[in-house]
């Protein structure tokens, strides 16, 4: 996992895997074209985490667990669109069958969000969010699954395989004037 290359516009690190998850853990935080000093990205942002308990816990299937979260900023009129839900987990799901990482006892939900600022917020005008967080079993090598991740995020940011260094227009939060 920590020798992956990724696409210039993914900036990953290791940071500290969640405490309690599994006995093993190893987790990658991913940010699309993230500002320098900024927390988070404000294209996408992502986190990956593969777990390990020789004990195989029922659910997992098996000793290995990945689980992973993704989430962008979208146009307000692309929030609401009523199959955004099903394209997120597609996304996921074909970024798995193109690098041929097979996983079962998938998981997941995606979560669509609007909002509108007031008061002091109000400048901020509309925005929206797609947030997606699953997890599955792995089969096979992690390299893959940790490769279908990152498509995912910069998927989820409007950046889809192929088009690394294509500039982007800003954040895609709508200010009304």
């Amino acid at each position: 996992m920590r020798s992956t290359a990724f696409r210039d516009d993914l900036t990953v690190r290791e940071i500290p895997a969640p405490a309690g998850l599994a006995p093993d853990a190893i987790a990658l935080a991913g940010d699309v074209r993230p500002e320098a000093g900024a927390v988070d990205s404000p294209y996408g942002t992502g986190r990956f985490i593969l777990l390990h308990d020789p004990v195989e816990p029922a659910p997992w299937d098996g000793p290995w667990r990945i689980v992973c979260f993704a989430q962008a900023p979208l146009e307000p009129d692309i929030g609401v669109d009523p199959l955004l839900a099903d394209v997120a987990w597609s996304w996921l799901v074909d970024a798995l069958a193109s690098r041929q990482a097979g996983f079962h006892s998938a998981s997941g939900t995606a979560t669509k969000t609007l909002s509108k600022g007031f008061g002091s917020l109000a400048a901020e005008g509309d925005g929206a969010q797609i947030e997606l967080r699953a997890s599955w079993s792995p089969v096979g090598s992690m390299a893959p699954h940790v490769e279908a991740w990152a498509e995912l995020v910069c998927m989820l940011a409007g950046l889809p395989p192929g088009s690394e260094g294509v500039a982007m227009l800003g954040t895609r939060r709508v200010t009304d004037g």
